[in-house]
């Protein structure tokens, strides 16, 4: 064998290798795509559906104490989709050989925006009653909680489409290519 074709026997197999590493960088990127939503879905089901309605249930609780408990649950459930919101952030839009585009991006939009107007439009109020309660106020009817609602059953919504999104990728890149 020549130097020549030796050289080029050692790029070609440096590329595969290469080529191989990028592969599996990708499947991370994918699996963690795929998790990240099915995690942030758990998370806004247990608490918004599930906990949210039961306290109240409990024996000994009273409204004032189940708003407490509520707010201080539903600010670390909001920190903690801050979270996950920021880590699919990264990896929608990192490293840009895997960037996301088209549906998922709208989705991704679609979750970006539902945080802010939860964090930013709706907590304010409800924290607003929260308070009035908790002075012994009673602050009457509003519309907030049903509007909260509604946005997690969007955040909902939109986090089963990316997950299927994700999985179809994922799948798509596992595939054995002819």
């Amino acid at each position: 064998m020549s130097k020549s074709s030796a050289r080029r026997n050692s790029s070609n197999s440096q590329q595969r290798a290469q080529l191989h590493a990028l592969e599996r960088s990708a499947v991370r990127i994918d699996l963690w795509r795929l998790v990240l939503p099915v995690l942030w879905f758990g998370l806004v089901a247990a608490i918004s559906f599930i906990e949210a309605p039961l306290k109240f249930q409990a024996p000994g609780i009273t409204i004032p104490l189940g708003l407490g408990i509520g707010r201080l649950v539903f600010s670390a459930l909001n920190v903690a989709e801050g979270l996950l919101l920021f880590a699919l952030t990264i990896l929608s839009f990192w490293p840009v050989a895997s960037r996301i585009t088209g549906r998922r991006l709208m989705v991704w939009a679609g979750l970006a925006a539902l945080f802010v107007i939860k964090v930013v439009f709706v907590r304010p109020p409800l924290n607003a009653r929260t308070d009035l309660v908790l002075q012994g106020g009673d602050p009457g009817q509003s519309p907030w909680h049903y509007i909260y609602i509604a946005c997690d059953v969007a955040v909902l919504a939109l986090l089963v489409v990316a997950a299927v999104l994700a999985a179809r990728a994922l799948l798509a890149r596992l595939a054995p290519r002819d």
